[in-house]
């Protein structure tokens, strides 16, 4: 089968073409470059601050564990946000191309259980002004509720545009969601296949936005990312928070990964991949971090996986803490099985190699975050500042910038779409000052889960 090559023939996310209109031009490896000295350049300036704080530290616990443990609340965590700034700053995507011809594509619709969302999905999808053939095959894998049922009626009820279609694939067993996506896989020939949770909303033109950026991006795009965003956020004080975290955490660093032709994880709730590539590496395989594991195996043959910030999806978050530890652990083992399966990518030279680290630096982080710096919390509060104190509150003003900046990136491209960013103050303060204290113990216990051999299933996705 050929290979649906992109259209673009940039090196990067940057348009040439577009900024030589402009005057001036600097290529991918140059913004990257500068983006790294600007973030180094933060790092030894809180190292410089940080001086007293590590003197004071390593009197009590002992100067190389003080190292460690400053580097890990401050110093790491600080070039991160740095990094992801200016890379921003200095992005310059190109603009989705419009093809002479749109490609027929296939939608794997993933469905287990999904009684109260899967009708809306359909419906979503029923609705997209994608210009080409889209086949839609929802994959219901062996549901205990009337997910199959609801869906057929859903099916039949909805009005579809010239050259689409929606099948419905009852499965009798319960399979995994790799081996349903895989399934589905076996029965298309479509050279582009779309992933879709089934309790997801695609907003209008998603579809056709993320194949158009399919087009335009680089050569060598085998995936990419669509943008996955907060369906429920009325719902309770925790999908308040994810909203943030979707909105400005997830949105934010796929984006700037994206630039650098790495975004690690091509999500399953929304994406589109080349099915040639998909089948050389197996297609998906059975672990709960099924997306992560083939994209890293995409990333490993060499291949670029981008991500499209303007092809939006609402996904229902859960909205009860027991599910939100689930789904959270479910991802934090997906990155452990990444590492297992691909080890290689640890010293696969290109640009994209600083976010594989970057993900190995996420152990210590959550590690340090939930046996140090909480501990810290609760330790100021009855006078004792060693680990949190004044130096801590010196990050805040980084922490403002970005979310300023991030918040102010996204409210653009909702207005483009026009969407409208809804109003949660109470959220975002929770996100900023409370969130990191029920995710870091969360992402913890998933590692440990992974690393000691646990039980796996579906989950909460």
């Amino acid at each position: 089968m050929t290979v649906l090559q992109p259209l673009a023939i940039d090196t990067g996310t940057g348009h040439p073409e577009s900024e030589r209109k402009r005057g001036f031009y600097l290529s991918v490896p140059t913004k990257f470059c500068l983006s790294l000295l600007l973030a180094l350049a933060w790092v030894g300036m809180s190292i410089w601050l940080s001086l007293p704080w590590l003197d004071d530290l390593g009197l009590l616990i002992g100067a190389p564990l003080a190292i460690a443990v400053i580097t890990f609340i401050a110093y790491v965590p600080g070039f991160m946000n740095a990094f992801l700034i200016s890379t921003i700053l200095l992005d310059r995507r190109p603009a989705r191309r419009i093809p002479g011809h749109y490609p027929a594509i296939t939608v794997l619709v993933a469905c287990y259980n999904e009684s109260a969302n899967i009708e809306h999905t359909i419906r979503s999808l029923a609705q997209q002004t994608y210009p080409g053939d889209m086949t839609v095959l929802v994959l219901d894998d062996g549901s205990t509720d009337d997910s199959a049922e609801r869906a057929g009626a859903a099916i039949a009820d909805v009005q579809l545009s010239p050259g689409h279609a929606i099948r419905l694939l009852r499965g009798a067993h319960n399979i995994g969601k790799a081996g349903v996506l895989n399934r589905g896989l076996a029965l298309t020939e479509d050279a582009l296949v779309v992933t879709v949770d089934g309790d997801s909303w695609v907003y209008r033109d998603a579809i056709a936005n993320l194949i158009e950026r399919y087009l335009a991006d680089p050569p060598g795009t085998r995936a990419v990312a669509g943008s996955v965003l907060v369906r429920n956020s009325r719902q309770n004080w925790l999908t308040r928070v994810q909203e943030w975290d979707y909105f400005h955490g997830i949105a934010a660093v796929k984006r700037m990964q994206s630039m650098y032709h790495g975004t690690l994880v091509a999500q399953g709730a929304f994406s589109v991949y080349d099915r040639a590539a998909l089948e050389d590496v197996g297609g998906w395989p059975e672990c709960v971090g099924e997306d992560i594991v083939v994209s890293w195996a995409l990333l490993e043959r060499g291949h670029r996986i981008g991500y499209c910030e303007d092809a939006v999806a609402f996904t229902n978050v859960p909205d009860q803490l027991s599910q939100f530890a689930r789904q959270r652990r479910r991802w934090s083992r997906g990155l452990i099985e990444a590492f297992k399966h691909h080890p290689r990518l640890l010293v696969k030279r290109r640009l994209s190699l600083i976010f594989i680290w970057w993900n190995v630096l996420f152990l210590p982080l959550d590690l340090v975050y939930t046996l140090v710096f909480i501990p810290g919390i609760v330790a100021a509060l009855f006078g004792y500042y060693h680990i949190v104190g004044i130096m801590t509150l010196l990050v805040l003003p980084l922490a403002v910038a970005w979310n300023a900046f991030i918040f102010r990136t996204q409210s653009l491209m909702f207005k483009r779409q026009e969407l409208k960013v809804r109003r949660n103050t109470l959220g975002f303060i929770n996100y900023v000052i409370a969130y990191s204290l029920i995710l870091q113990p969360i992402c913890v216990w998933g590692y440990l889960s992974e690393l000691v051999g646990l039980r796996k299933s579906w989950g909460t996705k």
